[in-house]
């Protein structure tokens, strides 16, 4: 094709593949936000380079090979509209790699980014004082299992159970557990959030649920409708999901400890609701209000107090 043709360095292709993304109007947020990293990272992992830094490889001459199959690839994101981790089968959170494809949303995930910081190191100000004292931690709605892989790996002793209601996910995560050598520390389940969870207690909650409200589906770029509708989906106002693990997680959680949820835009609509509740907002470098703490004791773990909602349903 013409593109492989004339353009000879990753640089060359860097800024072709902008302009082609730019033209095509095409949409992000599946682990880039800008047309320029969505083609950095395409690039640099066609050609099995390391995809955190561009500079070092810009004047880098390519094969011919390199140069067909990049061109090819960047012409697909154009026409299929297909996030970039589809085309190209895996991502990287932090630059830890994942199997991504159909079967599960992208991986991708503000609390991936939280648990890479410091907030789970016992330094400083921490959520959790010690995380060798973890025993045991779920991941809620696990997808392809990305997260329940970084919380085992930030968790040292930690068993994981991974719970998703899809199956289909729940065979990618296989795989992705498989790659990351984590079988004997996560557990897969399927079941329907808690459902198939009675009598288990965990020192963290994990979850990254279906969030997107009603009016936001009907309007979903191209790029999200080749993601499973299961994995978005979360009624009306998007917190159909959020409410039932709040009503449910009290239950499952040991008196030291918490559950770290991603809710996406209803901060206001969860403050309103549950006034008694104390969330803490944690802030990401692209995200604000869009994930919350709370400790077993603000969930009325060991007291006798239930989450009710103060909004009509």
């Amino acid at each position: 094709m013409p593109a492989a043709d004339e353009l000879k360095t990753v640089r060359d292709f860097v800024r072709y593949a902008v302009s082609r993304f730019n033209a095509a109007d095409l949409a992000f947020g599946h682990g880039t936000s800008t047309a320029l990293d969505e083609a950095a990272f395409i690039v640099l992992d066609c050609l099995h380079l390391p995809v955190d830094d561009l500079t070092p490889w810009l004047d880098a001459r390519l094969t011919s090979e390199e140069r067909t199959r990049l061109a090819d690839i960047i012409e697909r994101r154009c026409d299929s509209r297909e996030p970039a981790a589809y085309l190209l089968g895996r991502t990287y959170i932090h630059g830890i790699m994942f199997k991504s494809d159909r079967r599960a949303i992208v991986p991708r995930s503000f609390i991936g980014e939280l648990m890479a910081g410091d907030l789970f190191s016992g330094a400083g100000f921490s959520l959790i004082e010690d995380p060798d004292s973890v025993g045991r931690a779920l991941d809620l709605c696990t997808g392809s299992g990305c997260l329940a892989i970084l919380a085992a790996m930030v968790f040292p002793g930690a068993q994981v159970d991974a719970v998703d209601i899809s199956p289909e996910a729940l065979s990618l995560a296989a795989e992705n557990v498989a790659l990351h050598d984590m079988g004997e520390r996560v557990s897969l389940i399927e079941g329907d959030l808690f459902d198939k969870l009675t009598g288990r207690l965990y020192d963290l909650i994990i979850t990254n649920p279906p969030y997107v409200d009603a009016a936001t589906m009907a309007d979903l770029p191209a790029e999200y409708r080749h993601e499973p509708t299961l994995a978005f989906a979360g009624g009306p106002d998007g917190l159909d999901i959020v409410r039932r693990i709040l009503a449910e997680a009290p239950s499952h959680l040991t008196a030291r400890g918490g559950i770290v949820c991603e809710i996406g835009t209803g901060k206001e609509i969860l403050e309103a609701e549950y006034p008694h509740l104390p969330f803490l907002w944690l802030d990401t470098e692209e995200s604000e209000g869009e994930v919350f703490w709370l400790s077993a004791r603000d969930l009325g773990v060991g007291k006798d107090l239930r989450i009710i909602s103060r909004m009509p349903r």
